[in-house]
């Protein structure tokens, strides 16, 4: 029966869907983590009759066919790129972009990956880096002694260094904008690299046209909304459920068959 294959691709899934939505409840916490969504399309169709072809010898054509369809499958898991709430933290080296653009950072092997999330501490060397010590380009260092950092709106680093009475400005955040956000490849620790499917970055000065503008002491909360993915958790396990109850169905049909005297 094509129903127990056809449920069982239900069951599938609906497993897969859960599973995205766990990962997004799992990260309603982590700085700068965006929501994924799974999206589904069906499989291909049996044409038991055609539709279109003739039907008899006056030129009638049959109007719909029969077709019997396979099931469902995984079209992509999607993710979603919307702003997340912004937190006050309070530490100078907390950073926010209110707006498009992501982090430029500079990885171990030479390549660049990209982030959201503005936890950034300073390294014994006085660089700007990431919690995993990673530099945030383009290379930004506070020279030893400065009392106090301030990181205006454009991204501009200022350090207000013992004996000076004027800030100094010891270096420019700079920040990254894609075509396709959806299409960046993650690759954990809140880290994304460029993809084909991304496009190529595009680098410019935070709060220029279609850059984003820096918030010192705020993070980027995750974009989770709890209420959201409880909803579509409740919808995926009844889907779950019914598609079992399809298979269930249609075990009992196969044993009433096979009984028949």
């Amino acid at each position: 029966m094509r129903s127990l294959m056809t449920a069982a691709t239900g069951m599938q899934a609906q497993q897969l869907n859960v599973e995205v939505i766990s990962n997004n409840l799992a990260n309603m916490n982590t700085t700068g983590f965006k929501r994924q969504r799974a999206e589904f399309q069906d499989l291909l169709y049996q044409n038991v009759q055609q539709m279109g072809v003739s039907s008899s010898d006056a030129g009638t054509i049959v109007p719909t066919g029969i077709q019997v369809g396979l099931g469902v499958q995984t079209a992509s898991i999607y993710r979603i790129t919307e702003q997340g709430s912004l937190a006050n933290t309070g530490n100078p080296f907390d950073l926010a972009i209110n707006g498009d653009g992501y982090f430029r950072i500079q990885m171990p092997n030479g390549n660049d990956a990209y982030t959201r999330a503005g936890s950034f501490a300073v390294s014994p060397e006085g660089e700007i880096v990431t919690a995993d010590g990673y530099t945030v380009a383009p290379g930004i260092v506070i020279p030893q002694g400065a009392r106090s950092v301030a990181i205006n709106e454009q991204g501009q680093v200022q350090a207000l260094i013992d004996g000076q009475t004027d800030p100094q400005t010891v270096g420019q955040l700079e920040l990254s904008t894609f075509n396709n956000d959806a299409g960046l490849e993650a690759i954990g620790n809140n880290l994304f690299l460029e993809s084909a499917a991304s496009g190529a970055a595009a680098t410019g000065t935070p709060s220029s046209p279609g850059y984003g503008y820096v918030m010192q002491g705020f993070v980027e909360a995750s974009n989770v909304n709890a209420v959201t993915e409880i909803t579509s958790l409740i919808q995926a396990q009844r889907a779950y459920e019914m598609n079992a109850r399809v298979i269930t169905a249609s075990d009992e049909m196969m044993s009433a068959t096979s009984n028949l005297r």
